[in-house]
């Protein structure tokens, strides 16, 4: 089962645009609805995923997420190992414009050999259930020493059909300045590109930092899934 987005159709000037500018990069239909409907029946599946967290207990929030243990599902994997050169090219500009020496290896593969290296040896895509009442505090997903700066979030269910609420939500925090949020408007089989933790920009100065954090708003009717693509291993 592979994705109907083809990686060759990606725009790489608008992502890198979008991404530099904002934070985040939308791409349409990158998912069939058959292909969310899978990753939403595979959740009750225990025997794919390595863990399951509670948000509440650890003070994330409220819902619940599951980790995918390895060897994951063709469809994630494909889409690890097919936007992470793309994806390495422009985190490799942006650790040049922030002043770091260390560089992204031109594919997955390497990458996630350097992670193991440093005892980060566990896969992190993972599946996102919300249910009533259930949200997701702002945070960042670093997982250890090595990370990488991008990662993709897919929306599997129907919004207005299979939930109200629960708007993806990214904020930039500028320095000595208020946050900027982003409501990122996904329908299903969406996808959003985001910056995990901070994004170079260009001032009258020369080139600042923008943290940046995600989260998920209110869930106030429903149940909502999500399909998180994260590039680097968890330690």
């Amino acid at each position: 089962m592979t994705s109907p987005f083809n990686i060759a159709d990606l725009d790489t000037e608008a992502f890198a645009s979008n991404l530099g500018e904002k934070g985040w990069h939308m791409l349409p239909g990158l998912l069939t609805p058959e292909q969310c409907s899978d990753l939403q029946k595979g959740y009750d599946n225990a025997g794919r995923y390595r863990s399951t967290v509670s948000m509440q207990r650890h003070g994330f929030g409220r819902g619940e997420y599951r980790y995918y243990r390895y060897p994951l599902p063709d469809l994630v994997a494909g889409l690890r190992a097919d936007f992470y050169p793309p994806l390495a090219t422009l985190a490799n500009e942006w650790a040049t414009q922030l002043g770091r020496t260390s560089l992204y290896p031109a594919d997955h593969a390497t990458f996630l050999a350097q992670c193991a290296l440093v005892g980060q040896s566990r896969p992190t895509p993972l599946i996102l259930r919300y249910r009533s009442g259930d949200y997701n505090c702002l945070h960042q997903d670093l997982y250890g020493e090595l990370h990488f700066p991008f990662q993709i979030a897919i929306l599997l269910s129907r919004p207005g059909e299979d939930f109200d609420g629960g708007e993806f939500v990214i904020t930039e925090q500028r320095p000595r300045m208020q946050s900027r949020p982003h409501v990122v408007p996904l329908g299903q089989g969406d996808a959003v590109i985001f910056a995990v933790n901070e994004a170079p920009r260009q001032g009258g100065r020369g080139t600042y930092r923008v943290k940046l954090r995600h989260g998920v708003s209110e869930i106030r009717r429903g149940e909502r899934f999500t399909l998180g693509v994260i590039f680097h291993d968890a330690a």
